[in-house]
């Protein structure tokens, strides 16, 4: 059954253009995201669909009008994510005896985790010495490590930051690579670099870089370390061999606190290796003081399409499953009968 509900506003024609784009592009997204209609007179926009969707439009809409005050431009970046906020209102409202809201303080800026499941991902890593966080890309959770890692170091409360990820294109022999150790293996972090510099500024991470505040490293180097005071971050952990994350996940020391981050869709170690990540939670998971966070499609940030990309994924592999299971019960269920046709002779 279809509801009407009705979002009044007093910006001016030049901040309506900013709330709801050039020739009401964003109302047209928003359309087509949720499903409704939405029809303006004068100061007052009338929208009409399901409840759920018109509650969230309702919502979407009160954001725009409060950014559009603020704000001369809201980019299409900007509106997908208030959307993603809405579409994950229901969740949260569910889990919010749990999820009083925390935010993290960069030089560049406040960062605010987006939704119940990044909420409580940041609250994990903020409060237990190993967390994981697990699930598609597009999540924030390697950003949100390192936004939690900033906001720490800027607080004085670690000493340095460490960005580790296994190099498995170079098969982690970095020795034959032209260049110094960060040089070799830049390419492989790239997107924490990309993170630090959003939050810290280019000058200053070079800064912390030459000084060794910041610190990067292939896995197989953390060999033999022990780290103190550190905030430790590895990336693209699906990659890594249960041998290195055991070897990882002793290296922490006092005062000190370990991020892991993947994606199990994304494995690309040889076929028949076992993954360190997918074995580490199966082992540490009924370890109290270490927190695994789990992120699926719901939770993406990114570009909308993202989200459907990723689903549609996950539908094609389930459905792929499905086929290789009936496939072998037909395939035994032949050689049953194979069977007992040779017994009959």
């Amino acid at each position: 059954m279809s509801i009407v509900r009705t979002v009044s506003t007093d910006l001016n024609p030049h901040k309506l253009r900013i709330a709801f784009g050039e020739y009401n592009k964003h109302l047209k997204y928003i359309q087509e995201r949720l499903q409704v209609q939405i029809t303006h007179r004068q100061d007052k926009f009338i929208i009409t669909g399901d409840l759920t969707a018109v509650e969230r439009s309702e919502f979407i809409l009160g954001k725009l009008i409060e950014l559009a005050d603020e704000k001369d431009d809201i980019t299409g970046d900007e509106l997908h994510l208030i959307v993603q906020s809405s579409l994950a209102r229901e969740h949260d409202a569910q889990d919010s005896h749990d999820l009083t809201a925390v935010s993290l303080r960069t030089r560049k800026g406040k960062i605010t985790p987006r939704g119940s499941n990044q909420q409580r991902y940041v609250k994990k890593i903020l409060a237990s010495d190993i967390s994981f966080g697990v699930g598609p890309a597009g999540t924030g959770k390697t950003y949100l490590a390192v936004a939690c890692a900033v906001d720490m170091l800027e607080r004085g409360e670690i000493e340095r930051i460490l960005l580790v990820r296994p190099a498995v294109e170079a098969g982690e022999k970095l020795g034959f690579l032209p260049g110094d150790l960060t040089q070799k293996i830049d390419p492989y972090l790239r997107p924490l670099y990309d993170a630090l510099y959003e939050m810290l500024g280019f000058e200053k991470v070079g800064k912390l870089l030459e000084r060794q505040v910041i610190e990067v490293a292939p896995l197989a180097y953390m060999r033999g370390r022990t780290l103190n005071n550190s905030f430790v971050i590895l990336d693209e952990a699906q990659n890594t061999t249960p041998e290195q994350m055991k070897m990882f996940l002793t290296r922490l020391g006092f005062g000190s606190r370990a991020v892991i981050t993947g994606d199990m869709t994304q494995v690309d170690l040889p076929r028949g290796h076992q993954s360190g990540l997918a074995q580490a939670i199966k082992i540490l998971s009924g370890i109290e003081e270490i927190h695994i966070t789990r992120f699926d499609s719901k939770d993406v940030v990114r570009h909308h399409l993202v989200q459907k990309i990723v689903q549609a994924y996950d539908a094609f592999d389930e459905a792929e499953q499905i086929s290789r299971a009936n496939k072998k019960s037909q395939q035994a269920a032949k050689l049953a009968s194979n069977i007992e046709e040779t017994d009959d002779e």
